[in-house]
């Protein structure tokens, strides 16, 4: 399987149900009042962890996501039907982002664990809502709130307790596969491994533990070289760090150096990776003398590092190395790193009804908006209360004071979505 670890998705909340005008019609009761039912609210849109998946790779080939929409009321007061909320999968270790404002949506770490992207739109009342004392037959009803359209980026971190890093060639796919039920693809690749591996390490008490082959990083990869990026992420939610090593030298880089290059990285990249509990081992000693192995023993004790020397493609010293990193599981427990997160998101129920942009061209005054739109939907122009009704809301929203901050003056033209009308500082009437 492909291993994908970024996706970019667009995704749209379901737009709620206009109310609707209506009135009782019963047999004994010709002109009943008002009986227009409320709109169905729209369906919200859910990003929710699912530890069966591995990659987001299924975001490559769908990548538009969009809720129900909420269905109009019915007479006799009925309210329409909500629409269908959309839940979408993906791997446990997700995070959910903001495309344009790139802020922290979810930190998907706990399977079923489910956030809120994107909420429905509520749906609008009926006129039986909008009787009064003086108004015993309301000709208007209220729309239902408009989508919320966003762009999502989601970025895969793995999440494994144990990370096996180092330069490409170093064993890291070998050492993996002989301590884990991993089963990689090995092979003495120019660059590197292209896709992190899992396994699940033993323990002497029978319980497991998730270790990952981070592939081979190089120098600059803080700075993106390589694929340097799409994988140091994948460190930030490791408890301890396997750092191995080429002892012989094979890829062309000798061990001290490779050393040095790998934590500069961490180092560039973050910090706080510097913390992480590491083992330092240098492998492919079965490719080196005794000799050698003493020698290269004394230049890293110089630097005041004790590294373990084995051969994973021998399994020679394995056993060794095994329980040292047992007893730094031990030593080291569980970091709180995995505890469920809550992020503020407005965006995720901000329909923006109160936006709205007034703008002059040409002496003529345009005014667009989400609620305007809706209002208009819903408003039958050709009746005098019903627009009544709407100059009120316009005004009400701040619509009249910005026409006339703009320069609008009695007897201008304004058009309101579309709709041609006379502006008066009081009300407009259609032209």
């Amino acid at each position: 399987m492909k291993f994908i670890d970024t996706a970019k998705i667009k995704i749209s909340s379901g737009k709620g149900g206009n109310g609707i005008v209506a009135w009782r019609r019963e047999k004994f009761e010709p002109r009943g009042g008002p009986a227009g039912g409320d709109g169905g609210r729209g369906g919200n849109v859910y990003i929710e962890a699912d530890e069966n998946l591995g990659t987001l790779l299924d975001f490559k080939y769908k990548s538009i996501f969009k809720a129900g929409d909420g269905q109009k009321g019915g007479p006799k007061n009925m309210s329409g039907k909500a629409g269908e909320d959309l839940v979408i999968k993906a791997p446990r270790g997700t995070v959910v982002k903001d495309f344009l404002t790139k802020e922290i949506i979810a930190d998907l770490v706990i399977d079923k664990q489910k956030v809120l992207v994107a909420e429905g739109g509520k749906g609008g009342r009926g006129n039986s809502h909008f009787t009064t004392s003086s108004r015993q037959a309301p000709h208007f009803c209220e729309p239902g709130e408009p989508v919320i359209e966003r762009e999502l980026e989601l970025e895969l971190k793995l999440i494994a307790e144990v990370g096996i890093i180092g330069m490409p060639n170093a064993g890291k796919s070998t050492l993996i596969s002989v301590i884990s039920h991993a089963k990689p693809k090995i092979a003495d690749y120019p660059f590197t491994t292209l896709v992190p591996n899992l396994g699940v390490l033993r323990k002497p008490d029978g319980d497991g533990v998730v270790i990952a082959d981070i592939p081979g990083l190089i120098k600059g990869a803080s700075l993106g070289s390589g694929l340097g990026h799409d994988f140091i992420r994948h460190i930030e939610r490791t408890r301890l760090l396997i750092h191995i090593i080429d002892a012989g030298g094979v890829n062309g880089t000798e061990p001290l150096s490779a050393y040095e290059i790998i934590q500069n990285e961490l180092k560039e990249y973050d910090k706080s990776l510097l913390k992480r509990k590491q083992l330092l081992v240098l492998n492919k000693i079965d490719l080196l003398s005794e000799d050698e192995c003493e020698k290269l023993k004394e230049r890293f004790k110089k630097k005041k590092l004790n590294p373990l020397f084995i051969s994973a493609a021998t399994k020679k010293n394995l056993n060794n190395m095994l329980n040292q990193l047992f007893e730094m599981l031990e030593k080291y427990p569980k970091e709180e790193n995995l505890e469920v997160q809550t992020f503020y998101d407005p965006q995720a129920t901000d329909h923006g009804l109160d936006e709205f942009t007034v703008y002059k061209e040409k002496k003529k005054f345009y005014v667009e908006g989400k609620k305007i739109e809706g209002l208009l939907s819903v408003t039958d122009l050709k009746d005098y209360q019903s627009v009544a009704h709407l100059m009120r809301i316009l005004k009400s929203i701040g619509i009249f004071d910005e026409l006339e901050k703009s320069g609008a003056k009695e007897g201008d033209t304004v058009y309101i979505s579309g709709v041609q009308f006379e502006y008066s500082p009081e009300t407009m009437v259609m032209s």
